[in-house]
């Protein structure tokens, strides 16, 4: 079996970059110094329609299948990692709105996430709540026809700007998802900074201090707060990162391939030194296996296969674990300049570390996958057992 690109997805897949190499390359850098991103970049990411690129056209989207919005995240995350977390969390939002949210959400939310109207971001984490994301300690109670929220979420990326959280508490111990405002009373915001990589994601505490909500702000039922609307979104989140990660080792590859190819050392070109060129090998095979894998969870989710869920867990585990790799190596063969904000190896590798601990860290993918792989024996020992016994009876 062949798994190759589509005609109209690797043209998407140019479009995507030379938009990133004239749009985005050229601030990565200050984004990444000012910890910030300028409105105006954002702005052209909406004016693609990229905000919008997993929702329908009837809701003002795009509507790409997987594929393409995979390497839509490949090429953003090759440019600018902070810029891609935005895409990430703003679609995680979007979709889960789109599948879980009710029709007056649809109608409310939809069309303004998809032309970057309304920013949307995802909190779920908590300053004692990480991987565990079942024991949320932030509460809902029901008074009237409002919510009162009280709890603080942290690490909300793009929280210092957007519009729209979705934000999970415990509502009579039950784990549920509401929309909550940026300007809705009892909600404050208080940004972070000094973050070791992505530093442009404008990270934000959410503060919750009995802030009221409408009652329409629930989305999906009580209860199906993690089960369904989180799980489902960070799912989005793990293809998107996962994506990135091959972003950033590529943009790793390249700036290596570049420097080797300028620089001299013992009178010969650094491309030249065989260990050199052994780096280089060792990138270039796990990015093309990285990618490949991504597809592979991008080919599933396109033809609704549940096997989906785990690919996806098992390229975001191997894509984040050959980014660092490879962007420690191109610090390394960079040497003395890869340490240096002058050249961009220095932030590919802060980047791709915060990539091993979002969307489910590198552990919890090892113990997820690991189950996974001791109940796939399990089940093809019982399978070989029935069809051994159907032989012997006839």
């Amino acid at each position: 079996m062949k798994i190759e690109l589509s005609f109209q997805q690797k043209d998407k897949h140019s479009t995507f970059r030379a938009f990133v190499d004239e749009e985005i390359v050229p601030h990565a850098d200050r984004i990444d110094r000012e910890e910030r991103t300028p409105p105006e970049i954002i702005q052209k990411l909406a004016q693609k329609g990229y905000l919008g690129a997993i929702l329908p056209e009837d809701w003002g989207g795009i509507g790409m299948d997987a594929i393409a919005y995979g390497l839509l995240n490949e090429e953003i995350g090759r440019g600018c990692s902070s810029l891609r977390c935005l895409l990430t969390v703003h679609s995680m939002v979007a979709h889960a709105i789109l599948k879980w949210g009710s029709k007056f959400q649809k109608e409310h939310w939809l069309t303004k996430l998809a032309s970057g109207d309304a920013i949307a971001a995802f909190a779920l984490s908590e300053p004692n709540v990480g991987s565990d994301a079942k024991a949320v300690e932030t509460t809902a109670t029901l008074s009237g026809d409002s919510y009162i929220l009280n709890g603080q979420k942290k690490w909300i990326t793009y929280g210092q700007i957007a519009d729209v959280f979705l934000v999970f508490a415990k509502w009579e111990g039950k784990p549920s998802a509401f929309l909550v405002e940026k300007n809705s009373p009892g909600l404050s915001i208080k940004p972070i900074f000094g973050m070791l990589g992505v530093r442009g994601s404008m990270l934000a505490e959410l503060h919750l201090n009995n802030c009221r909500i409408p009652q329409e702000n629930l989305v999906c039922r009580q209860g199906f707060g993690f089960s369904h609307v989180a799980s489902s979104a960070l799912d989005l989140g793990r293809y998107s990162v996962a994506c990135g990660c091959v972003g950033i080792a590529q943009a790793c590859l390249e700036a290596c391939i570049e420097y080797t190819s300028k620089r001299k050392q013992f009178d010969v070109y650094l491309k030249e030194h065989q260990l050199i060129r052994q780096m280089i090998t060792e990138a270039l095979a796990n990015i093309k296996a990285a990618r490949l894998l991504c597809y592979q969870a991008g080919y599933l989710k396109d033809i609704g296969d549940p096997n989906s869920i785990m690919e996806t867990s098992i390229a975001k585990y191997f894509a984040s674990t050959i980014a660092t790799k490879v962007a420690n190596d191109a610090v390394q063969i960079h040497g003395g300049n890869g340490c240096s904000s002058e050249y961009p190896v220095q932030r590919y590798l802060r980047d791709a570390k915060i990539m091993e601990i979002i969307e489910g860290s590198t552990q919890i993918q090892e113990i997820t996958i690991a189950e996974y792989g001791y109940q796939e024996y399990k089940f093809s020992q019982n399978r070989s057992s029935i069809a051994q016994e159907l032989v012997a009876r006839t």
